[in-house]
């Protein structure tokens, strides 16, 4: 599910821009497109994950995963959820004019602004250099007896967040570097942070700006829970005496919410549905004779005194 464009509360290009398409970058990016965040995502290429001759450790492959179908994968994911990927590096970002937000200026392509910029990029975090102090983002080490700095990998907190209103980090990071499993993980975290500050800006108060991002089954909706007014007392329970909205917007707010909650309940139906549909959507990235040899293995299986000329 990917949710209805959010109302823009800033004059900007996009609400996010992702620098890097590996496991962190498309990652971060799943999870804010389908809160309806419009996301897009700088990718040139280089990501880190391509130079794995095979990967093993992946949960979910159990013959482990060939890195182009699975960067191929990543990206159809994310363009599913509603990113757009730009093939195109990142030479710089810079806080805007007005000091809020930020131009993202590409290699190639035209610059563009965004609210917020997550960093997902593992070897390099130059871009990022004059957007905070340079001790405060980068370390010294020597090498060869020469001086050199490098990105401080524990620049970002554990969400991502960073000194920089807007900037988040998923990788370089000291807690996702290693496996590009703990890479995903991360921009998913980082993705959830941003996710939850966008609901913070766009008038959710901190109590009631958690989110979750799963799909559940219809018949669980029962009891209390399948009246909407139970769901608007749940709302109100959790806002704080010292909230600031008015009725009119709390309201709003609130009826979105129930809404947006209402719409991850799935009938049995919307479930095989989509589980059928998301099968097929793995055969599209498996080699159309590999799909024929197994037809023929099942065929054979099925009808085995049958032999074929």
């Amino acid at each position: 599910m990917t949710s209805a464009k959010l109302e823009p509360t800033h004059e900007y290009d996009h609400d996010v821009v992702v620098v890097g398409g590996g496991p962190a970058g498309c990652s971060a990016g799943v999870f804010t497109a389908r809160y309806g965040l419009d996301t897009v995502i700088f990718d040139r290429g280089r990501s880190s994950i391509q130079r794995c001759a095979h990967l093993e450790n992946y949960l979910g492959f159990p013959a482990g995963i060939d890195i182009e179908t699975l960067y191929d994968l990543m990206h159809d994911h994310a363009e599913e959820a509603g990113c757009v990927i730009v093939p195109d590096l990142v030479e710089s970002v810079e806080r805007a004019d007005d000091g809020d937000g930020f131009v993202i200026e590409p290699q190639e392509g035209d610059a563009v602004t965004a609210w917020q910029v997550v960093a997902a990029t593992r070897y390099d975090g130059e871009y990022m250099r004059g957007l905070d102090d340079a001790s405060a983002m980068f370390e010294e080490y020597e090498h060869d007896g020469e001086p050199h700095e490098t990105f401080d990998s524990e620049y970002a907190d554990h969400d991502g967040t960073t000194p920089v209103d807007g900037l988040y980090v998923a990788s370089p990071s000291a807690e996702a570097d290693r496996q590009a499993i703990m890479a995903a993980g991360r921009g998913a975290r980082v993705g959830i942070r941003v996710v939850e500050d966008a609901r913070e800006e766009h008038g959710y108060p901190a109590a009631v700006a958690d989110h979750y991002d799963w799909m559940r089954e219809e018949s669980t909706l029962d009891g209390e829970w399948s009246d909407r007014d139970r769901w608007r007392e749940g709302f109100d329970e959790q806002l704080p005496d010292s909230h600031d909205l008015d009725e009119d917007r709390c309201v709003e707010l609130r009826e979105r919410d129930i809404d947006r909650s209402f719409e991850t309940y799935l009938s049995d139906d919307e479930i095989e549905q989509r589980g059928v549909r998301g099968q097929k959507r793995l055969l599209d990235h498996v080699d159309d004779d590999l799909i024929l040899d197994a037809a023929r293995d099942i065929e054979a299986e099925h009808h085995p005194n049958e032999v074929s000329d």
